[in-house]
Order: structure tokens, then C-alpha cells, then sequence
């Protein structure tokens, strides 16, 4: 598992004239990706992506969506939501994974965000603020005209009018954009009982879920304005659902009991990678031998520096499955990360050969490689790395290795543009045109590499 940032792309120059206030105040009310309150980054991981691709797979699917190449992103955060923030990724966070306790429910919540997905929701609420900016821009000048001649003429009584004509309207729009906001959010959870029932599964998973959400905000939901709630009221909406979900002919289908051992396995990763070494302890004791929580306890003994006795442990739990690549790979993260690079090796390479999406572990294998100081094993690098990032292009650390594997040979050009594209990759435009332009003086004229360190070098003005 790799906790990293996302690479940021280059930001668009904001407008001279900004979002009117109801427009701002509309998005205030909307969930706020977790990764932007925390700054805690996305989780990249084989098996937690594999496994969300095969839940996600089939809803997809029914929703005519598979041609759109829809990602599933995984957010380092302990609370449960799930979001879209574009038209091809759907943003889950960990608490999410590791709260639900059946597949069925993470299914659940796939299939809503993928309602919005569907439905073209955010496209649409861009249209919507379009509108509402309009709008209020519209009200706000004339409101500022009133202010404007209030000065003029000392009239507190018409400064207090003209204050009232730019809050006004505002709120009006502002209630209007909710009203949508809640609209979607409705139009999202019809959809996705659709989609489940298209695809032979039970609603029960995201009824439950919702169902859980509406316990736990009762309370607060009592004293609130339901025209200013961004999503229906959470009583109305279970009960919306409820009976939309119970109609469903596959209310009492269950997950197999195949799956629901990986979505355990999936929760002891999150919970062995992320938490204490006394939480995982608490939450997986010694006396719980299943797989799950031998899983959780090798893990929390490798974070915690118990190489010796992790290592035990995750060859018995590759006794126990010794077809799991993610076994494996374990085993080989723990030594290389422990200093072990040339006993790290060969448990990557197996795991490689037994993955079906094996990117990820292709560049940590090729780490590996590189680490070992050896020419061969550097060339060898160079093409898994080159696999990898057909896969998994926008990988900050698949071009970094890669420079280092282009170093090692000595082809110092190569080295440098992959350089470059790692930090372009995270963000740093600046010092990609730097490390590009270096490349280009060291590439012929007009060749691939030059050509794509020029495109660096010119992409000045789309990434400021």
C-alpha cells in the first residue's frame, strides 16, 4: 500500500469577476472532498484497486459507462463518503472501505456515485452556477448601485436597502441551487437501484448504508432547514429509498462468501496499514486466527519494525494461500523497505507474474532492481517500468525510478526527461522545464526525446 499525493495539475487563472456569493455559499453545503480538508492524500494499492474495479465493473456496465474509463480513487481519510469531482473518477474514502461491513454496501454507494456519473450531474450544476453567477452578478450590481447612491446622499435608510437588494436575491438563488443539489442526489439513488437490479444485486447494502448516515445525523437533522440542506432530509430520503429498494426482486441476495473474504481482507489492509500497532491489536486479537486478522497483524508487525516476526507471518499466510499475490508482495515491500533489497526480489517477481493488474508492483519491483547496483538488473527495470506506466501513466514514482534505472546506464538523456516528467507528474512545472530543457541539449535534434522534452519546455502556458 502507498499512501501519496496526487499530482497536481496546472491551474487554470481565476476570473476577474469571481463566483457570486450564492454560488459559493451553494458549494459550501456540498460534501468537501476529504483529501482537500486533510491533505492526506490518495492510497494506491493492487489488491484494494483490483477488488474495487470488480465491484465496480458490472454497475458501470448497466449504467453504458464502460467506454469512459472511470477510475476508482481511494482517499487516505477515516470518514465515511464517497464523491465524484469529475466525469471519470469516483473518489472513496478509506473510512468508506473500512466501515462497511459487507461488499454489498460499498457496491451500494458505487453504484449512487455512479448515478451521478450517469445522469451527467456536475456538468449540469456548471450550467446551473453559470446561471446563478449570472444572476447574481446581476443583483449585485444593482444592489452595489443602491449602496452606491446611499453614500452619496447620507441616507442610512437607503444604504440599509441597498445592502438588502444584494443579500436578497442571493438567497434565493442559493435556495434554488440546493433544490437541484437535493433533486440529484434523488435522481442518484433511483438510478443506482436501478443499476443494481440490472446487474442481479441486492439495494439492501446502500439502504443500509443511508440508513446508518440518517442515524447518526437524527439529532442534528431535527433543528435544520430542510431548503438548506444540500441533500434531502435524511428521514424522507430512507424512506424514499426504502421503498424503492425493498421493491427490488434481489433484496435478499447475499455476496458470496468468496467475496466477502476478500472485502475482509481489503478492511484488515486499511486497518493493519493505517492504525496503531494496539488498535490493530484490539480490533484483531490473537485468539481471532482467521484470515483476515492474521492479514492485519503481519502487516501492523512490519510497520512497527518487527521485520522477524512479520516475515513468520506472512509465510503462513502464504502456506495458507500460496496462489495470493498480495502475499507476496507484502513480503517483498517488508524486506525492501527494510533494507533486504536483494531478499525482496524474487517475492516480487511472484507477485508480478500472479497479479492480473500488476502495475503498481512492477514498480516496486523495479526499485528493487535498481537498488541492487547491478546493470543487468537496471535494463530489466527499464522495461517493467516502461509496462507500468502504459498502465499507469501520470505515476510520479514510475518516472522517478526510471530515471534512476536510465542513470545507472549511464544514458543521461533518458535519465533527465524522466526526471523531468516526475516533476511534472507532482506538480513542479518549474523544475520540469528546467530538467527538460537539460535533456534537450542532450537528445538529436527532432528525435522522440527531444521532441517530448520541447513539449515540456512549451507547456509554460498551460500549466500556470
Amino acid at each position: 500500500m502507498n499512501p501519496a499525493a496526487r499530482p497536481s495539475k496546472g491551474r487554470r487563472r481565476a476570473p476577474v469577476v469571481r463566483l457570486a456569493t450564492a454560488a459559493i455559499a451553494a458549494f459550501a453545503a456540498l460534501p468537501i472532498p476529504a483529501q482537500a480538508q486533510q491533505g492526506q492524500g490518495v492510497i494506491r494499492d493492487t489488491e484494494i484497486e483490483q477488488l474495487l474495479r470488480e465491484y465496480t465493473q458490472p454497475i458501470l456496465r448497466a449504467a453504458g459507462l464502460t467506454q469512459q474509463n472511470i477510475r476508482i480513487v481511494v482517499v487516505n481519510n477515516p470518514s465515511f463518503n464517497a464523491f465524484v469531482a469529475d466525469g471519470h473518477r469516483i473518489f472513496i474514502n478509506t473510512g468508506a472501505l473500512s466501515e462497511a461491513k459487507t461488499p454489498n454496501e460499498v457496491i451500494g454507494v458505487l453504484a449512487h456515485e455512479t448515478g451521478h456519473l450517469a445522469g451527467g450531474h456536475l456538468s449540469k450544476m456548471r450550467e446551473q452556477l453559470r446561471n446563478a453567477s449570472t444572476a447574481s452578478i446581476a443583483a449585485m450590481i444593482l444592489g452595489v448601485g443602491a449602496v452606491v447612491a446611499a453614500a452619496q446622499s447620507g441616507s442610512a435608510n437607503a444604504s440599509n436597502a441597498g445592502m438588502a437588494a444584494l443579500t436578497a436575491p442571493q438567497e434565493m438563488i442559493r435556495r434554488s441551487l440546493l433544490s437541484y443539489v437535493r433533486a440529484q442526489e434523488e435522481q442518484a439513488d433511483q438510478a443506482g437501484v436501478k443499476f443494481l437490479a440490472a446487474t442481479h444485486q441486492s439495494p439492501k447494502g446502500m439502504y443500509d448504508t443511508f440508513q446508518r448516515m440518517a442515524d447518526q445525523s437524527l439529532f442534528a437533522a431535527r433543528f435544520a432547514d430542510p431548503y438548506l440542506q444540500s441533500h434531502p432530509m435524511p428521514a424522507e430520503r430512507v424512506a424514499a429509498l426504502e421503498v424503492l429498494a425493498k421493491a427490488s426482486p434481489y433484496w435478499d441476495h447475499k455476496d458470496s462468501a468468496d467475496l466477502q473474504l476478500r472485502h475482509d481482507m481489503m478492511r484488515a489492509k486499511i486497518y493493519g496499514f493505517i492504525d496503531r500497532a494496539d488498535s490493530v491489536a484490539r480490533r484483531y486479537p490473537l485468539s481471532d486466527t482467521s484470515l483476515p486478522a492474521r492479514y492485519a497483524r503481519a502487516i501492523a508487525a512490519y510497520k512497527h519494525s518487527d521485520l522477524r516476526g512479520a516475515i513468520a507471518q506472512i509465510d503462513g499466510l502464504i502456506q495458507a494461500q500460496p496462489n495470493n499475490p498480495y502475499f507476496y508482495e507484502l513480503k517483498g515491500q517488508a524486506l525492501l523497505e527494510s533494507g533486504q533489497v536483494a531478499a525482496s526480489i524474487a517475492p516480487l517477481r511472484r507477485a508480478v507474474q500472479m497479479a492480473s493488474y500488476p502495475a503498481l508492483i512492477q514498480i516496486m519491483l523495479a526499485q528493487a532492481l535498481i537498488a541492487s547496483n547491478d546493470a543487468k538488473a537496471a535494463e530489466e527495470a527499464v522495461k517493467l517500468l516502461r509496462g507500468a506506466l502504459a498502465k499507469e501513466p501520470e505515476s510520479p514514482d514510475a518516472y522517478a525510478q526510471l530515471a534512476m534505472a536510465y542513470g545507472h546506464k549511464g544514458d543521461l538523456a533518458q535519465a533527465d526527461l524522466a526526471s523531468a516528467l516526475a516533476a511534472l507528474m507532482r506538480g513542479d512545472s518549474s523544475t520540469a522545464r528546467t530538467l527538460a530543457a537539460r535533456a534537450k541539449t542532450r537528445f538529436p535534434v527532432g528525435s522522440p526525446g527531444w521532441v517530448k522534452a520541447d513539449d515540456i519546455i512549451a507547456s509554460k502556458a498551460n500549466v500556470n
